[in-house]
Formats: structure tokens, C-alpha cells, sequence
């Protein structure tokens, strides 16, 4: 089944009532709305995926590669127990602190994109030296970065630079605390349409010298913590 507006629908629906009891009585369409579409485009996304990365751990269900709907509350009891957001993650391994692809979908916008959503600090300072050193895989992923007009680099910048004699384009990489390419779009219509996984595939190709990137410098992180 695909996405539709009944999607949304059941989606801020659930986050308006925000009761597990209603939710259970509900799960049917939860599964038929929200999984079912969902484990679909992970599906329909994985054979071009696997050709950008062959480690990437693809499983189309929720707690793998798709998320829950729900809060752990244990870790903000005062939230909203139920998201009207929902997202797919697709990266090498959880928890190990891989950058990932990813692709997220809400009433209110759809948005997807390439990185980290915080990046460990000891990546970020080796990603740092590979800039300032002009590493060979550095160059290609900004010639990818700056050929391309689908993706922006989050802005989690630092408000003091800390590179002020860097050139520009390499400055806003070298201020960043966190690594994320980003793209957002408010028109909803390319969510049902069967055109999503070629469009998400053709986007991601775009960015395949980041994501290199942003796994050098995490290999190059884990090796120092291993020398130590």
C-alpha cells in the first residue's frame, strides 16, 4: 500500500489523542497507514542503496530500519507519549555512531538527508584535519557538495570561528559541531507518488562522496582510540 493522505491523517490523529489505549484500538490502521508504506520505500530503496554501500544494514521494520511512533518517556515523561513524526535510517550499524542516509516524513514537511545527528566530537576534529590538510576525499565530497543544489549543511555552527583565515567554503565545515546534509521540502505531493524512491536514490547519489568522507574521518577516529 503507499503513502496517502490517510497517512498524515492517522499520524497527527494519533499525536492529538495521545492515548495508548487509543492507539491499540487503532493498531490496525497504524500497521496499513504507517508501516506498511513505510517498510515498502525501504524495500523499494534498498538494491540501489546496497550499490552506494554494501555494509548498510537495510531491514524494513520498525526498531530496525524504520522508526517507532512512540516515545521512550523514560527519557521525558512530560512529552507526548505518540510523534506525528516518522522516519527511515539507513547506516552500517546502530548505535556504533555511523553516519547515516535517512529520510523523514511528517504532516507539516517531508526532509531527508546525509550525516550525523550529532557527531562525536573526536570525528569532527579528524574531519577538521583532513580539511586543513586538503585530503584527496576531502576535495572530492565539497566538488560534490558545491556541484549540487539539493542539499545544505545544517547550521550548527560555532559563533566564534575558530578557522577565521580558512576560505570561506571550507570555514563553514571547519565551524561546524555537527555534520548534516539536509534537504526540506513543505509540498507533500511527492510522498504518494511512486516516483519517491527514484527521487530519494537520485539525491542521495549526489552526496556519495560526503558520506565517504564522513566515514574517513570516523575510521580515522577509531584508530586513533585504538593506538591508545
Amino acid at each position: 500500500m503507499p503513502f496517502s493522505e490517510a497517512t498524515l491523517d492517522f499520524m497527527a490523529l494519533n499525536r492529538v489523542m495521545n492515548s495508548r489505549e487509543w492507539f491499540h484500538a487503532h493498531r490496525e490502521e497504524y500497521l496499513k497507514l504507517v508501516v506498511e508504506p513505510t517498510a515498502g520505500l525501504v524495500e523499494a530503496l534498498a538494491p540501489a542503496m546496497w550499490e552506494i554501500d554494501p555494509s548498510l544494514i537495510i531491514i524494513p521494520k520498525v526498531g530496525k530500519s524504520i522508526s517507532r511512533i512512540w516515545r521512550d518517556t523514560r527519557r521525558g515523561p512530560e512529552l507526548p507519549i505518540y510523534r506525528d513524526v516518522m522516519w527511515i535510517t539507513l547506516l552500517r550499524a546502530k548505535y556504533e555512531n555511523y553516519p547515516s542516509f535517512w529520510f523523514e516524513y511528517s504532516p507539516r514537511c517531508l526532509r531527508w538527508g546525509c550525516g550525523w545527528y550529532q557527531t562525536d566530537p573526536a570525528v569532527m576534529e579528524c574531519a577538521r584535519e583532513l580539511i586543513l590538510s586538503h585530503d584527496a576525499d576531502w576535495l572530492a565530497a565539497l566538488s560534490a557538495f558545491e556541484g549540487q543544489d539539493v542539499f545544505e549543511l545544517e547550521d550548527e555552527r560555532y559563533k566564534r570561528s575558530r578557522h577565521p583565515d580558512a576560505p570561506e567554503n571550507e570555514r563553514a565545515w571547519l565551524d561546524e559541531k555537527s555534520f548534516c546534509l539536509t534537504h526540506e521540502e513543505t509540498e507533500l505531493g511527492i510522498l504518494y507518488s511512486e516516483e519517491l524512491p527514484e527521487r530519494l536514490v537520485r539525491d542521495f547519489k549526489r552526496i556519495v562522496p560526503v558520506y565517504d568522507f564522513f566515514l574517513k574521518a570516523l575510521s580515522m577516529s577509531r584508530l586513533r582510540e585504538h593506538i591508545r
